[in-house]
């Protein structure tokens, strides 16, 4: 089944940090570029962060450079987000995105980011 899976969401305080993942199964994930995006209730869906086939090329929100990090492993099918020094303005449900034509997308993982 071709399918993307997010885990990680949670509720934390400013300034922590949590790893989100996005398990890929049913397609070859290698060839894909891969995004993480994000929705806040009452706001359209934002791109938060690209990384390329094999990561030697990323994009970053101008707000989240230098505190979120997109990573992949192909040998696992997975792609994670790092967040660190989080702010209540991060508060979204984060979903995981394969760039293609007609993007596929996972169910999406809910992150509440206290003050």
């Amino acid at each position: 089944q071709v399918q993307l899976v997010e885990s990680g969401g949670g509720s934390v305080q400013a300034g922590g940090s949590l790893r989100l993942s996005c398990a890929a199964s049913g397609f070859d994930f290698t060839i894909y570029t891969m995004s993480w995006y994000r929705q806040a209730p009452g706001r359209a869906r934002e791109l938060v962060a690209t990384i390329s086939t094999v990561g030697g090329a990323t994009y970053y929100l101008d707000s989240v450079k230098g505190r979120f990090t997109i990573s992949r492993d192909n040998a696992k099918n997975t792609v994670y987000l790092q967040m660190t020094s989080l702010k209540p303005e991060d508060t979204a449900v984060y979903y995981c995105q394969r760039n293609t034509i007609k993007p596929l997308w996972g169910q999406g993982t809910q992150v509440t980011v206290s003050a």
